[in-house]
């Protein structure tokens, strides 16, 4: 799962709109669409923000790719 598929899977499940969020967790309306949508480039600090909200953060994730 994606960090915009568990965001907005989660904000629906606590019955958010985008703009909730965004006023909740302090950041712009503009950010949490722009996450949601998966933008590549997005400040980490904010994208912790926004995580925090559901008790989480970004992290080092191993990169087990099959050889070849």
């Amino acid at each position: 799962m994606t960090i915009s598929e568990f965001v907005r899977r989660q904000r629906k499940q606590y019955k958010m709109t985008q703009q909730n969020l965004a006023d909740r967790a302090g950041v712009g309306i503009r950010f949490i669409r722009e996450l949601e949508a998966g933008k590549p480039t997005l400040r980490m600090d904010k994208v912790n923000i926004v995580l925090d909200m559901f008790g989480q953060r970004l992290g080092v994730v191993a990169n087990h790719e099959e050889e070849k």
